[in-house]
């Protein structure tokens, strides 16, 4: 078979005719006698397309290698000996050397500068995860997505050969497993020299831009989150039209929205604060209202969760006895949350009757509980005194 992504990756129509046609289960497993779609390796993913017969368009689905031949899945059978016109799909094509090319500058740097193995490299639909044997600062990543674009501004051009062996064993090249037989080697030079079988640009400019996107430990060493040419421009563009809106939102400039968040967050503290010493106030005045021992049922608005174990916590203590603090929280449309208190209590039971009669779920210590129901005020009310009987 004729793999004609080896030696022009920018080849996306061509002639070819079906060898064989199974049924497989996914669909229909066509081999052709030559074939430019790219099979799933090398961490690089299949192309997909359509392979046409006069009026007839078959999509491929997936494209596979299996015992050295290049298995096209897809979505209508062809009869063997067909003569057929295979259209890749160049959206998805493109955007993966993009991906992959970057991926080699990348990792070539990082290996040129610091000594770095890629030990790990996967091309996702969304991001590239690059995994580098060994850990990089902050500042070492932005070194590097700067040494990377530096690259590709020069606009390079990518050389693909397949040395004989006594050139291949002179070659410093990555790999990350022993080759034998011929090996191709991709080279951005300059920036690295691979053994690879993956499709590439033909110069580091038609890269387009580099931007790192997020790197943490993994193992010894990194793992680097990245996109590459139009993936990048749409994550820029997303990140600006984002923080337009955040701009508007705060009247900030756009350069400027980080400290117009600060401040916010500033300002909701203090707020925040000032609310806690208003709620312990009125925790306070309603503790003192029920002073002495006895059982206490009391609904209250707008209280969080632990704005309710606040306040069980104040009326119970101000209560005192062997008698129970139940306190509430919500409407009658949404529910009710609760905090429910007995100093030296047992409550174990006495939830689980409370969850089941009035459709909630909660539970905590023996003495202390939380949780929520679906009920109305009334209900929780005469589940209550309905105890109390």
């Amino acid at each position: 078979m004729e793999k004609l992504y080896e030696k022009d990756p920018f080849l996306i129509k061509f002639q070819a005719q079906v060898l064989s046609c199974t049924q497989g289960k996914k669909g229909f497993d066509i081999v052709l006698d030559r074939t430019a779609f790219y099979p799933e390796g090398g961490g690089q993913p299949y192309d997909t397309g359509r392979l046409e017969v006069s009026e007839t368009r078959v999509q491929v689905l997936e494209v596979h290698s299996r015992s050295g031949q290049v298995v096209h899945t897809c979505d209508k059978p062809l009869e063997e000996g067909t003569a057929v016109t295979g259209i890749i799909d160049w959206d998805r094509r493109f955007d993966l050397m993009q991906q992959h090319s970057g991926e080699h500058i990348v990792s070539g740097l990082a290996h040129a500068l610091w000594g770095c193995e890629n030990v790990g490299f996967h091309l996702g639909a969304e991001v590239v995860t690059i995994d580098l044997s060994l850990p990089l600062t902050s500042e070492q990543c932005l070194h590097l997505e700067e040494d990377a674009n530096r690259y590709i501004w020069l606009d390079i051009p990518v050389e693909i050969s397949f040395p004989p062996p006594e050139k291949l064993a002179a070659l410093q090249y990555r790999s990350k497993k022993e080759l034998s037989g011929q090996v191709r080697i991709v080279e951005f030079p300059g920036a690295d020299c691979c053994a690879c079988c993956g499709t590439h640009v033909r110069s580091s400019g038609q890269v387009g831009l580099i931007k790192l996107l997020s790197s943490q430990k993994f193992r010894e060493g990194v793992r680097i989150e990245l996109v590459c040419g139009n993936r990048a421009l749409r994550y820029l563009n997303q990140l600006f039209q984002q923080n337009s809106q955040v701009s508007h939102l705060l009247s900030a400039k756009p350069l400027q929205t980080d400290a117009a968040v600060e401040r916010l967050l500033e300002e909701n503290a203090a707020l925040k604060s000032r609310v806690l010493d208003l709620e312990e106030a009125r925790f306070a005045q309603l503790a003192a209202q029920y002073a002495g021992p006895g059982d206490v049922v009391l609904f209250e608005e707008g209280l969080t969760p632990d704005g309710l174990r606040r306040l069980c916590d104040a009326v119970l203590h101000a209560c005192g006895g062997s008698g129970f603090c139940a306190c509430f929280s919500g409407d009658d449309s949404s529910g009710y949350k609760y905090a429910i208190g007995q100093l030296g209590g047992e409550l174990k039971e006495f939830t689980q009757q409370l969850n089941q009669a009035l459709h909630g779920r909660g539970g905590g210590k023996p003495d202390f509980v939380q949780g929520s129901v679906q009920a109305s005020q009334a209900e929780i009310k005469s589940f209550f005194q309905g105890r109390n009987t």
